[in-house]
């Protein structure tokens, strides 16, 4: 199988911490040349020295806030100036805070549209020339479960999520003829910060302890556990490998079965 990827540059967005810090790891692992892309330059030159360099990669990191489209449009174009081949493009933004759709005003739904799909398509619109160019290129969007079964308590989430599922489906409908995938990686409940908060939020609004929110949730998942950050990243690795080259258009849940639709 091949999953080598020496001599490939990713650009995986979030990735200072949770399931992008993972992801970066792990496709340094495989001997891509890894860019990181987040708003935290302390955390991103801590993420970068614990790169994996055996293949003599160089990796190299990008500053930008993804609550600023405009900013992340300058920082992607500044940065293709100077490097300007990308094969491999993680999409990876922290989601919106939790609570009751109908509560949720239109702001929250404009600034989480403009957070995940805007900046998405900044950024593939600036990375797919040098993909064809090499013919070849990954875009993996790390979104949720939620885009087959909504999560309740998280309704601008699952709205957005969803849109951003079918913007990908429709970029793999027409970018697969330049050797270039689209796929989806669909994270369940997986131990980050972002689980932290959705089981502080559900703890408060059952009046249980978080100790007990989480033995509920673990116990209704098959595998009776939450999944690793790691475990997702390794699927997303395989999607960005030369072995995935016929993978095209899917999304792939990593939450141990706890999704109940096909």
């Amino acid at each position: 199988m091949n999953l080598n990827l020496t001599g490939k540059t990713a650009l995986v967005c979030g990735s200072t911490q949770g399931i992008g810090r993972a992801t970066a790891l792990e496709l340094a692992l495989l001997g891509a040349n890894i860019t990181l892309m987040a708003r935290n330059e302390e955390k991103l030159r801590e993420t970068v020295e614990l790169l994996d360099t055996s293949a003599g990669q160089l990796h190299r990191y990008i500053i930008a806030d993804f609550s600023d489209s405009q900013n992340v449009r300058e920082a992607i174009e500044n940065y293709l100036r100077l490097c300007p081949d990308v094969h491999i493009l993680v999409n990876n933004t922290g989601g919106p805070s939790g609570g009751p759709i109908v509560e949720a005003t239109g702001d929250q739904f404009l600034q989480t549209f403009q957070m995940h799909l805007i900046n998405n398509q900044t950024l593939v619109q600036a990375v797919v020339p040098s993909m064809k160019s090499a013919g070849f290129g990954r875009i993996v969007n790390i979104i949720s479960t939620s885009v087959k079964q909504p999560i309740v308590g998280l309704g601008v989430s699952n709205t957005i999520r969803g849109a951003v599922a079918s913007w990908a489906k429709t970029l793999s409908l027409e970018l697969g003829q330049f050797g270039i995938t689209t796929n989806n990686v669909l994270p369940g409940f997986t131990k980050t910060a972002r689980l932290d908060a959705v089981l502080a939020m559900r703890s408060t609004a059952s009046g249980k302890t978080v100790d007990e929110t989480a033995h509920a949730l673990e116990a209704a998942i098959p595998i009776r556990r939450f999944s690793e950050a790691e475990e997702v990243a390794a699927a997303v690795a395989f999607l960005c490998s030369p072995a995935a080259g016929s993978i095209n258009g899917i999304n792939l849940p990593v939450d141990g079965g706890k999704t109940e639709s096909l």
